[in-house]
């Protein structure tokens, strides 16, 4: 046998089969990051809202956390008269004002969103390792979304295809939505139990029971206490990603 075959058996002996593959499937307002002030997310969409709809509905009033933006639009809007279908049909003019708004708002020299702790290195962690890949799942829109993670300096770490907030008034639509894409983009046959949900909300819970994917609960969002997450029945909960070394040995029970 040559040293080349030799080198090559020793080589693939080390290549995972797909089915030991796991896709993350990461929210961003809570579990990466967050705004540095509670409720700043209303400073931009209630300006985008009144200029593309004429009115802000009863968004000042709404608790919007683990929604999609179109969900947040929809129930702002709908005892204004404005249906689902009104709201997709001017979705893109939605996103242009948007992004008018959220650049504006970012960009005035103050930080306005931080990065949650722990973070950097979970995410570097599963980057470096075989079994993992990550993509974004998230309520935002797909540039606010990249938006955020370019602020955070978080946007190399996400190299798959992923599933946004103005595609569907319904977050459960959207593991779905992400895994089509990364099954193409990876040309496998990916089963549901292969993805992992990670968020901070029942609505992200949720989801990912609805596909069949599993569930990483984390406890760090502003809006729900451990007990509300713990009655969901997230596959694993932990209390933040401030310990990377307990992120991949809960990932790996996934």
């Amino acid at each position: 046998m040559s040293d080349n075959t030799i080198a090559t058996i020793s080589s693939s002996s080390f290549i995972r089969p797909p089915s030991s593959l796991r896709i993350l499937l990461w929210d961003i307002d809570g579990t990466l990051m967050r705004s540095t002030r509670a409720g700043s997310f209303k400073d931009y969409t209630v300006p985008m809202l009144k200029e593309v709809f004429g009115t802000a509905g009863r968004l000042p009033q709404m608790k919007v956390s683990g929604m999609t933006d179109l969900q947040i639009v929809g129930e702002a809007l709908k005892h204004e008269g404005f249906t689902h279908e009104h709201i997709r049909d001017r979705v893109h003019e939605l996103r242009e004002s948007y992004m008018k708004a959220m650049r504006k708002f970012t960009g005035n020299g103050e930080q306005v969103f931080e990065v949650l702790p722990g973070v950097r290195e979970v995410l570097q962690a599963v980057h470096d390792h075989p079994r993992y890949q990550s993509a974004l799942l998230t309520g935002n829109i797909e540039p606010a979304a990249y938006l955020k993670m370019e602020l955070g300096g978080l946007a190399g770490f996400f190299t798959l295809p992923g599933a946004f907030g103005d595609e569907s008034h319904d977050r459960r639509d959207l593991p779905a939505l992400a895994a089509e894409r990364i099954r193409k983009h990876l040309q496998l046959d990916l089963a549901p139990e292969q993805f992992i949900v990670i968020g901070d909300t029942p609505n992200d819970i949720e989801c990912a029971r609805h596909f069949g994917a599993r569930s990483l609960a984390v406890n760090t969002g502003r809006f729900y206490s451990e007990d509300d997450i713990r009655a969901c029945k997230p596959d694993a909960l932990l209390p933040d990603l401030s310990n990377h070394e307990l992120v991949m040995q809960t990932l790996a029970k996934l």
